[in-house]
């Protein structure tokens, strides 16, 4: 769920299976990293899973990062393609990596791929994402995940915290902080409803607050600063479908 649209799993996986089709008719396989640029949205869930998809692995990119730090990221990891929106077009600075729009081109390159799962060639043991660290002791540093750490964590967590089809969980942390991770592919995996967060909600306690009681969020995930303030927003007390705070 993203602001007023929905995807069900099939919708959802037939989306991904498409754009995975494309990415793999481009060269994207096992170890070849796809930047992706987008604002949370849909399109933002849709391009995560069909990299996975086509067994690449995804550098996620912050459009609201610096345009120097966006140009580094982008010659550091020489990442061949690139998936964006329209809108951010004109904010990415020049670059070398081919670039599909996830929304004005979807109809014209993805619509008309498979819908049917690819073949993926990726094992456990290959790249899954390359995230880049915040800069601040120095020159920002790609660091990379295999599948299996990542399958090992998630695996873990749904046997302490025990997710099924009763439950949503909020995705809120920038997708350029491994948080992230478990907040996208986690509910997924075991039938939960996932809902998208607003590009900057997760700033906005007054909007946080509206939502999980509107879409009756019963997971989320603060650091331990964000969680003080939230708990002094206005009718927080009614926030009252959570049952884990992580």
């Amino acid at each position: 769920v993203f602001e007023g649209r929905q995807l069900t799993y099939r919708e959802l996986n037939q989306r991904a299976n498409r754009l995975a089709h494309y990415l793999q008719s481009m060269g994207v396989g096992p170890e070849a990293l796809v930047g992706i640029a987008v604002e949370r949205s849909i399109e933002m869930v849709v391009g995560l899973y069909g990299i996975l998809k086509a067994g690449g692995a995804y550098l996620p990119i912050d459009p609201a990062y610096p345009s120097e730090r966006i140009a580094y990221m982008l010659e550091n990891a020489q990442a061949p393609i690139l998936l964006t929106q329209a809108n951010l077009l004109d904010k990415l600075p020049p670059h070398k990596a081919q670039v599909i729009c996830l929304d004005a081109e979807w109809d014209n390159l993805i619509a008309g791929q498979s819908m049917e799962t690819p073949e993926c060639k990726a094992t456990p043991e290959n790249l899954a994402y390359t995230i880049y660290t915040s800069g601040s002791t120095g020159t920002p540093k790609g660091v990379m995940n295999a599948h299996h750490g990542i399958l090992n964590r998630l695996l873990w967590m749904q046997e302490a915290y025990q997710l099924d089809a009763a439950d949503c969980i909020l995705q809120k942390t920038p997708f350029s902080f491994d948080v992230s991770v478990w907040e996208f592919f986690w509910p997924l995996m075991f039938g939960a409803r996932l809902v998208v967060a607003r590009p900057e909600g997760h700033k906005d306690n007054d909007y946080l607050v509206q939502i999980i009681i509107e879409k009756k969020i019963t997971t989320i995930h603060f650091v331990p600063s964000m969680l003080r303030l939230f708990l002094e927003a206005k009718d927080v007390e009614k926030c009252n479908s959570l049952r884990q705070v992580i």
